[in-house]
């Protein structure tokens, strides 16, 4: 009979984004920290293999970040509303990609943790990607930089380009190591 694959949604596991600003405006801008709340990730019974889905639509502001850590109340509601937006309009095509995915196709066991390769697939494209995966309190944490351009996404801008998120953006997920 074979067990269920272990599998982990937005219950057991957590799924951030981080965005930082550029531009001549930047001072009166915010990077930022997003959660994905709604996405799946499903190891294989002998953790051999994961894959991965992300629901876009999901994505919701946490709080601006100030100097390197969480500003609350930095950003008004209606700010959060038109950010989170934003994303689903103007940066990744929802409309046309509902999800993102990730499929690996080798796991390897390195010092502190894993070493993940697979690819990526986001807004229309597919790219190659290898995540570090390390412990960290009970939990294995993986996390890596996408080039926005890599996937055909236009980094947001505004005011003319005066205020632009960087192409560079962080994701980081955490799972339980069970």
């Amino acid at each position: 009979m074979r067990r269920d694959m272990p599998r982990h949604d937005a219950e057991t596991a957590d799924c951030r984004v981080f965005t930082y600003k550029e531009g001549l405006l930047s001072a009166v801008a915010h990077d930022l920290e997003l959660r994905v709340g709604s996405f799946e990730v499903e190891l294989s019974d002998d953790r051999a293999s994961v894959t991965a889905t992300f629901e876009p639509r999901s994505i919701r502001v946490v709080d601006a970040i100030v100097e390197g850590r969480r500003s609350p109340g930095t950003l008004s509601e209606k700010d959060k509303a038109k950010i989170e937006s934003n994303i689903v309009t103007e940066v990744i095509p929802v409309k046309q990609h509902a999800d993102v995915r990730f499929t690996s196709s080798e796991i390897r066991e390195v010092d502190a943790g894993w070493e993940i390769r697979g690819t990526l697939e986001l807004a229309g494209h597919e790219r190659e990607l290898t995540i570090p995966v390390h412990r960290e309190e009970g939990r294995a944490v993986g996390e890596v930089t996408l080039h926005q351009p890599d996937f055909g996404i236009k980094p947001y801008s505004a005011m003319l380009g005066a205020l632009k998120i960087q192409p560079d953006i962080k994701i980081r997920i955490e799972l339980p190591i069970e």
